[in-house]
C-alpha cells in the first residue's frame, strides 16, 4: 500500500493558484535548479511556481514567508553569475508566464510590461509602433526584461545608447512581506525623494520581486555603417579606441576581439579577417553622417598602426563587418566541438577603465599560457568591458582547477587595473566573495543594512550578492 504524505507548503501554495501553476516533478525541479553559470553552488527547490498575476506572486511570497521558506525568482535562466540558482528547499518563482506588454505610449516614448517578456519580443513590439528599445544583451532572443533589470544587463550598443538601468523609469515590486511597492515615474524628469528605482535595478531578486516595469523608449536607430580594423598588438588596438573617444566620436558599437578570438572567427571563414592579427576592432556609426564618421575613425585606426582597415561602403557591407562579431560564439562552439571530453565554455565579465583595456588583454593572454588554457577575449571596447571565455573539459578535475584559478587571476588583474569584477553579468553566487575584495567594509555593511531592512528574515534569494 502506498501512503501519500501531504506537504503543507505545497498545499498552501496550491490553495489559490490555478491548476498547473505549482510544479514538483523531478524533471521540472532539475530544469529550474540553476542558471547558466559554472562554478556556482545550487540547491534543489521544493517546488517551482509559475504565477500569472501580481496577486499570485503576493500569495507565493506570503505563503513561503509563513513557512520560513526562501523564494528564488527566475526568468529565462540565461544569467552567468548564479543569481537565479535555487537553494535547498526553496520555492522557485518562475516569472516567464508574466509575459505581457501592457502599454506602449508613443507620445511619451515609454512601454509598460511584465517581467517575463523576452527582450527581443519587446524590441519587436515597440518597433511596430515606430519606437526602439536599445538594450541588447547577447542572449536578447531568450533573456527576459525582469532578468535584465535584476542583473543590470548591458549589451553591444552600450557605448552610445547605455545599459538596461538607463531605461528603467519605474518598477512595481513585491516586497518580502508580500506588499506591493511602486517606485519611479512616467515623466522625463523626476527627483522626488530617494531613487528607489535604481536600488532595485541590479539587486538580483534579493530586495524584492519585480512584477512590472516602465521603460523609456527612443526613436528608431538608423542603419549603421561599419568598419573592421586589425592590429599587430592589443596596445595598438587600445590606442585606436582611445583616439576614437578622444576625438569626440560616438560610435554605436565599438567591439574588440583578441588574437585567439580573431583566429577562431577567421577559421570559421569570415572573409575580412586575417587570423594572424593580434587584435581586431569592429566599429559602427549610426549618426546622420555615418559614412563620414566611419571614414574619420578608419583614419584613426590607420594612424594607430592597423595592419588592415575595411570600411563598409553600404548597408550590405556593414552587415558583413558586423557579422564577424556575431560569429564569435559559433566560432568558439566549433573550437569546443573539436576538443575531446565534456567541453564547456565559461564566459566571464570584467570591466576596466578604457585606458587599461590593452593591458588587461595582454594579462589574460599570459594567464592563458600560465594555466595552459584556451581563453578567448571579446568585449565592448567602448566602455572597457571584456568577456574572457575559458574553454575547458569539465570532466577533468585538473582542467576544472586550472579554469577556476585562471578565473581568479583575471578578476584580480581587473581590480589591480582599477576595474570592477562585473560590468553587466551581476554578482550572484559566482562573484560574491570577490565583491568583498572590491568594496570597502563600510560599503558592504551599508548594503547588508539595506538588505536587512527590506528582507529582515533573509528569505528573498538568500546567498546571492552578499555573503
Amino acid at each position: 500500500m502506498t501512503v501519500t504524505v501531504e506537504n503543507p507548503l505545497l498545499t498552501a501554495l496550491g490553495e489559490t493558484l490555478p491548476p498547473g501553476s505549482v510544479l514538483t516533478g523531478e524533471a521540472e525541479l532539475d530544469l529550474h535548479t540553476r542558471d547558466s553559470a559554472p562554478f556556482s553552488e545550487a540547491g534543489r527547490p521544493a517546488a517551482v511556481v509559475c504565477p500569472d498575476t501580481i496577486e499570485q506572486v503576493q500569495h507565493v511570497v506570503r505563503t513561503a514567508r509563513a513557512y520560513g521558506v526562501p523564494v528564488v525568482p527566475q526568468g529565462a535562466r540565461t544569467g552567468l553569475a548564479g543569481a537565479a540558482n535555487a537553494v535547498d528547499g526553496c520555492v522557485v518563482l518562475s516569472m516567464v508566464r508574466m509575459n505581457r506588454v501592457l502599454e506602449i505610449d508613443t507620445a511619451n516614448r515609454l512601454v509598460r510590461c511584465e517581467p517575463g517578456v523576452v527582450t527581443a519580443d519587446l524590441a519587436a513590439a515597440v518597433a511596430e509602433r515606430g519606437l526602439c528599445y536599445p538594450p541588447d544583451p547577447a542572449s536578447w532572443e531568450t533573456c527576459t526584461i525582469g532578468g535584465n533589470i535584476a542583473t543590470g544587463a548591458g549589451g553591444l550598443c552600450c557605448v552610445k545608447y547605455g545599459v538596461t538601468a538607463d531605461y528603467v523609469l519605474g518598477l512595481t515590486v513585491v516586497l518580502a512581506d508580500g506588499e506591493v511597492l511602486r517606485v519611479g515615474r512616467r515623466t522625463v524628469k523626476g527627483v522626488a525623494g530617494y531613487d528607489l528605482t535604481r536600488l532595485f535595478v541590479g539587486s538580483e531578486g534579493t530586495l524584492g520581486i519585480i512584477v512590472e516595469a516602465t521603460l523609456a523608449l527612443r526613436p528608431p536607430q538608423p542603419p549603421a555603417v561599419a568598419l573592421l580594423a586589425q592590429f599587430p598588438s592589443a596596445s595598438d588596438a587600445g590606442e585606436a579606441v582611445a583616439a576614437i573617444i578622444r576625438e569626440g566620436h560616438i560610435p554605436s558599437a565599438l567591439e574588440l576581439m583578441d588574437r585567439t578570438t580573431t583566429e577562431a572567427v577567421a577559421a570559421l571563414g569570415h572573409p575580412l579577417l586575417a587570423g594572424h592579427a593580434a587584435a581586431t576592432l569592429i566599429v559602427a556609426s549610426d549618426a546622420p553622417d555615418a559614412a563620414e564618421q566611419v571614414r574619420a575613425m578608419a583614419a584613426l585606426c590607420r594612424s594607430a598602426k592597423a595592419l588592415s582597415v575595411s570600411a563598409a561602403a553600404d548597408e550590405r557591407e556593414s552587415k558583413e563587418v558586423l557579422e564577424a562579431r556575431r560569429m564569435v560564439l559559433p566560432a568558439l562552439g566549433a573550437r569546443a566541438a573539436a576538443l575531446s571530453g565534456d567541453v564547456t565554455a565559461f564566459i566571464e565579465d570584467v570591466a576596466v577603465p578604457r585606458a587599461a583595456l590593452a593591458t588587461l588583454i595582454d594579462r589574460i593572454e599570459l594567464i592563458a599560457d600560465e594555466y595552459d588554457l584556451y581563453i578567448s577575449t571579446v568585449g565592448h571596447a567602448g566602455d572597457g568591458n571584456l568577456h574572457p571565455t575559458v574553454i575547458f573539459d569539465r570532466s577533468d578535475p585538473d582542467a576544472v582547477r586550472r579554469a577556476k584559478e585562471a578565473y581568479d587571476a583575471i578578476m584580480a588583474a581587473g581590480l589591480e587595473l582599477g576595474g570592477t569584477i562585473t560590468g553587466e553579468h551581476g554578482v550572484g553566487v559566482l562573484k560574491r566573495d570577490w565583491l568583498a575584495r572590491e568594496l570597502p567594509p563600510r560599503n558592504l555593511r551599508l548594503q547588508r543594512d539595506v538588505k536587512r531592512l527590506l528582507d529582515p528574515e533573509g528569505l528573498l534569494n538568500p546567498g546571492k550578492v552578499l555573503a
